[in-house]
């Protein structure tokens, strides 16, 4: 069903990386995200650690750096929270000097639960588009099948990455139709002809679905996925996915011990 589709933050290559089974990478990815999280936020090296091993799977991956760049913006309201709380906290204050004589007061608590948000958010996100970027949607729905997810989780990710496309265009068909007939989305008066299209919208999207599952029931559906494959991920490609979880961890027991 997922045949085909594809999503904007996959890249196609032909790298170690992009050809690991997408069980071991979802694996890795998640272990590794565990190693950032249980880092106390005082170890500042081993964060700068982390960073490195992200940066060499990238070059393995031949994932230019500015394009996970720019895609890691998506954590901008986050970096507005972090920045608040030096300003919040409460003390021990310290002073950091500015311009003449002027000289800002922050928490100290505070900017250490700043910067605990932003490295840990900010690797966190890294880590994410890089699984996203070497793992077409299909393969990552054919990875938790194989980590026996839960069938009705993968069955409505399944359904929401096929018909998400679909709804979208449908929207694009009716903003056209709307622009077509004089409508302006610029002016705040029209507020009340968008808001009808989004209700128009959840309405054919609702019938839509309930056409798909009847159409799915007269087709034999018992309710569960069928195996998208049936191949079995070797102990060698494990070994070799689970290197960089190997490296994350032994940063991970440092911070620990240094901490």
């Amino acid at each position: 069903m997922s045949a085909g589709h594809s999503h904007p933050l996959y890249l196609h290559g032909s790298s170690p990386v992009h050809r690991l089974p997408a069980e071991v990478k979802i694996v890795a990815a998640f272990l590794g995200v565990v190693c950032v999280v249980v880092t106390p936020r005082e170890a500042f090296a081993v964060f700068g650690g982390y960073l490195l091993l992200l940066a060499a799977v990238w070059a393995v991956a031949r994932i230019p750096p500015g394009w996970i760049a720019a895609r890691s913006l998506i954590e901008a309201p986050f970096v507005v929270l972090a920045v608040l709380l030096p300003f919040t906290g409460e003390g021990p204050m310290v002073e950091w000097p500015l311009l003449g004589d002027t000289v800002l007061t922050l928490s100290e608590p505070g900017l250490l639960g700043a910067w605990n948000i932003l490295v840990k958010g900010t690797l966190g996100v890294l880590t994410s588009l890089t699984l996203a970027a070497t793992t077409p949607l299909r393969d990552l729905l054919l990875g938790l099948q194989r980590l026996r997810a839960p069938s009705l989780v993968v069955t409505i990710a399944t359904l929401m990455l096929r018909y998400v496309d679909v709804i979208a265009a449908e929207a694009r068909r009716m903003r056209l139709a709307r622009i077509s007939r004089g409508h302006d989305p610029r002016f705040l008066w029209q507020a009340g002809a968008t808001a009808r299209g989004v209700g128009a919208l959840f309405i054919r999207s609702y019938e839509r679905g309930e056409r798909v599952h009847l159409a799915m029931l007269s087709r034999g559906w018992a309710g569960e996925m069928p195996r998208l494959s049936d191949a079995v991920t070797t102990r060698r490609q494990w070994a070799a996915g689970l290197c960089p979880v190997a490296v994350a961890l032994a940063l991970a027991v440092t911070g620990l011990v240094t901490a």
